[in-house]
């Protein structure tokens, strides 16, 4: 009989599992408490922007024309337990208020909620990012015949449909040999495995060190770069010219070298620092403290944009100037403002008394919750009309692809900071623009 899975959590990861799921041939239940929610998803529709993944949704939900009905959602526990056969659990886990630790409150509801309804002989898989050491504690949630396995996410915003259907890995924790939960896992995931995805099985802190190791490593390298740009604008080097000298060398390799702003989003910040946060409860702090630069270095960057910006503009105050940002989301692809470098960066101008403008493509909506007091225009051409400075904050296709001699005609200064050193130069001076980008003092 073919497996029931269930998803506990259905934000940005649980959606997306959810989703994939049905597509590689699961009925799948799930499960949210926040009922509108539940009506959302229910007609197809995202709470989130994540390309592809409305589609895949329409594509498998119960009730919609033309889908294979594989899908449905509930806020019922009780359904949830008589339903699933594996259950993933894919809430949310922030940083707490005020501390560097994670916030296992969600985490633990579910676990407990979930407790009280599974079936003997049910699998409970953890997907969501936790503390070392939290998988042993939540097994003990669960009754007897019941078995527990941590299964990590490693999905990217803008790719999750991808990483889902086609991982790079599949890192599956067990306790002791419990083959039960890793021959369960490999039927669940047997068509990725199938085309070629790694299947790796660990214990339980191993699997549960595997999120946070890769995303401080990532962080590590993209930090190091921002660092290299610090002491590029010091020595008058080029920092685009180095990352690429140092990317032909395969034991580095060429990707996360592009100096900038920064890293920002729902995981990586909170994850490096809940990561710090568990060694050192573990007595292993001395272990992660070049995290803490590394944190410091990526935050420092916004700071640096804003001196950068104040200089272009002669120096001195922001007050009456106008400035148009171009990108709010931390990322492209993605309409996620949390932790956002380029919307830390507006706000930091407009509260220094700046005029900023702010145009994002997909994220305009969650800015405008977050700071509703800047300004926002419909268009990148509208948020350049006037400007004395423009910003260029998130690396969008269409931000590569504006036409510079358009945005001259309405600019009142014809000057660009590229804070993602994404944009060609040449094209921009050539249109008349005195472009600059962070690391290239000289280029």
């Amino acid at each position: 009989m073919a497996l029931k899975i269930t998803v506990i959590g259905t934000g940005y990861l649980g959606a997306t599992h959810a989703a994939a799921m049905a597509e590689l041939g699961f009925e799948v239940l799930g499960l949210d408490v926040v009922p509108e929610k539940i009506e959302m998803l229910s007609a197809g529709r995202v709470p989130m922007y994540e390309p592809g993944l409305e589609e895949l949704l329409a594509k498998h939900v119960a009730g919609i024309e033309g889908s294979s009905g594989r899908l449905r959602f509930t806020t019922s526990w009780e359904e949830v337990g008589a339903f699933g056969d594996v259950h993933f659990v894919c809430v949310n886990t922030p940083q707490k208020h005020g501390e560097y630790a994670c916030d296992m409150s969600y985490v633990d509801a579910a676990f407990a909620s979930l407790a009280g309804v599974v079936r003997d002989g049910a699998l409970v898989v953890g997907k969501s990012t936790v503390p070392v050491g939290s998988a042993e504690r939540l097994a003990a949630l669960l009754p007897e015949g019941v078995d527990l396995a941590w299964n990590p996410e490693f999905l990217r915003e803008g790719f999750a449909v991808q990483d889902t259907l086609h991982p790079d890995r599949i890192v599956v924790g067990v306790r002791g040999s419990d083959e039960r939960a890793e021959k369960t896992l490999r039927e669940v995931y047997a068509v990725p495995v199938g085309g070629g995805s790694p299947f790796v099985v660990t214990d339980f802190p191993t699997a549960e060190l595997v999120k946070t190791a890769a995303n401080s490593f990532l962080a590590t390298k993209i930090s190091f770069i921002n660092a290299m740009a610090e002491v590029c604008e010091a020595a008058g080097g080029d920092v685009a010219k180095l990352a690429e000298a140092i990317g032909h060398d395969d034991r580095i390799g060429a990707k996360f070298l592009r100096a900038g702003i920064g890293f920002g989003g729902g995981c990586l910040p909170k994850d490096i620092r809940a990561f710090m946060a568990r060694a050192g409860e573990l007595g292993a702090d001395q272990a992660l403290t070049f995290l803490r630069e590394i944190d410091s270095i990526n935050m420092r960057r916004r700071g640096q944009m804003v001196e950068m910006a104040r200089e272009a503009l002669g120096g001195s105050t922001f007050l009456g100037r106008r400035v148009a940002v171009l990108g709010a989301t931390f990322k492209p692809d993605s309409d996620d403002v949390r932790d956002s470098p380029a919307l830390n960066v507006a706000g930091q101008i407009h509260l220094q008394g700046g005029q900023v403008t702010v145009y994002d493509p997909k994220g305009m909506e969650n800015a405008r919750r977050v700071f509703p007091t800047l300004g926002y225009a419909s268009s990148a051409l509208e948020a350049v009309r006037g400007a004395d400075v423009v910003l260029h904050l998130t690396e969008w296709r269409e931000f590569r692809e504006l036409d510079p001699a358009e945005l001259a005609g309405v600019a009142s200064a014809r000057v660009i900071l590229d804070g993602r050193n994404a944009l060609d130069g040449e094209r921009w001076r050539a249109a008349g623009w005195t472009y600059r980008a962070m690391g290239r003092p000289t280029a």
